[in-house]
């Protein structure tokens, strides 16, 4: 029975902690403008995080190690410090885009300016990590965010034409005055939204904090395999809301009002309410895991002590480089940038900084040192490597369609 509620819990939390700013903004930006021609993208993209996940899931319940250190140890830290520094320069960009999502979130409740929310936002965050527990703070966000399945209710309301969804999800290509690199930036911006790599190094150091062993691959891989495709199911409930209501009265998706307006047209201010609710915990959550992401990418790799299971006398420099990066992510927002901008910018960048993230974890599931008898199989290294091109091809091409498209516009 405890094991039933543990993947019961676990699958809800992946649910609802999948959806962050930016899988919630770039898939209603999408849907505004292309509809639901790129629904493909947000499948691909759920598939390969859930590989990616349940290979780091299984390295750190099997060897007791989190993904940096296994980047260290198997690379050494002069190559490993290439991934460190492209990893924790990305995953900084998104805890400044989830704290200015949070005061965006609170705006929009409030009606108070989002930069006097950014400080109550990022506070919150510290004290949060300061002092609630490990599975506390992963649960309560996520099961909170399931608010967000109110966009699913939305588009039911909304009576949608399913023929017309259908279709759209059928025709890979642009539509209207879109061009074709304009759809390519945003297919490679969605892919990075879905196989953001901080999610796998909390998900990874997650399994360290609570002591995963070979036990508990099975809970392990319940959470990924059926959470995360649920949670991809929201994220493409996002985009057809926005298909539905706002790419007709060609309305393109700039701010968080807009994200929200098929809701409030489907469910009224009910429905508002229960989005809003969503929008903070989901973007609160991954503040979190951002931020916890950043203290364990430098600890591990450096070798210092770190968790939420030690007290923050005994993990203090792991503790303090989450103070430094959420100051740092406040200074950024108080230059008055749009948080839009930067979580868009945040997800480019996950999908230029995937491979080197991939790449050691796939190497290290087919090594028996750390993994013994449990390496990928046949079919799971066949679709690894085919993710591997993928991967690559979008890391290749994302900045310079990011030039070329003017960042989509």
């Amino acid at each position: 029975m405890k094991k039933c509620l543990a993947v019961a819990l676990g699958i809800l939390t992946a649910i609802g902690g999948f959806v962050d700013i930016g899988d919630l903004v770039t898939n209603a930006v999408v849907g505004s403008r292309f509809g639901m021609s790129l629904a493909w993208v947000v499948v691909v993209g759920v598939v390969g995080i859930c590989l990616f996940a349940n290979m780091s899931a299984r390295v750190a319940a099997l060897s007791g190690a989190a993904t940096f250190e296994v980047i260290r140890e198997r690379l050494g830290p002069r190559a490993g410090v290439a991934n460190l520094a492209a990893s924790m320069f990305m995953t900084l960009m998104t805890l400044t885009a989830e704290i200015g999502g949070v005061a965006l979130a609170l705006q929009l409740a409030s009606g108070v300016s989002e930069f006097a929310w950014i400080p109550v936002a990022a506070l919150a965050v510290w004290l949060v990590l300061w002092r609630v527990k490990f599975q506390v703070l992963e649960n309560v966000a996520g099961l909170f965010g399931l608010c967000l399945i109110v966009f699913a209710v939305a588009l039911f309301l909304l009576g949608p034409d399913w023929g017309e969804l259908t279709d759209q999800a059928t025709h890979i290509g642009p539509r209207g005055e879109e061009t074709s690199l304009t759809y390519w930036y945003y297919a490679v911006a969605l892919f990075g939204a879905a196989m953001t790599p901080y999610e796998v190094f909390f998900f990874s150091s997650g399994a360290v904090e609570e002591r995963w062993t070979r036990r508990d691959l099975g809970v392990a891989r319940a959470n990924v395999l059926i959470g995360f495709p649920l949670g991809g199911l929201l994220s493409l409930a996002i985009a057809a809301c926005a298909a539905t209501f706002l790419l007709p009265q060609a309305i393109a998706v700039t701010s968080l009002p807009q994200v929200v307006m098929p809701v409030v047209e489907g469910g009224g201010r009910i429905a508002l309410a229960v989005a809003i609710i969503g929008i903070v915990a989901a973007t609160f959550g991954a503040a979190l895991e951002t931020a916890l992401s950043l203290g364990y990418s430098l600890a591990q790799f450096s070798g210092w002590s770190w968790g939420k299971s030690h007290r923050p006398t005994e993990a203090a420099r792991f503790h303090l480089t989450m103070i430094i990066c959420i100051v740092i992510a406040v200074l950024v927002l108080a230059t008055g940038v749009d948080p839009i901008l930067v979580t868009e910018f945040s997800v480019v960048f996950s999908a230029v900084a995937l491979p080197l993230t991939y790449l050691p974890i796939l190497i290290v599931a087919n090594d028996p040192l750390y993994v013994g008898s449990e390496t990928n199989g046949r079919l799971v290294n066949g679709l690894a490597m085919v993710y591997l091109v993928i991967i690559c091809v979008a890391a290749v091409a994302a900045i310079p369609l990011l030039v070329l498209t003017g960042a989509g516009s």
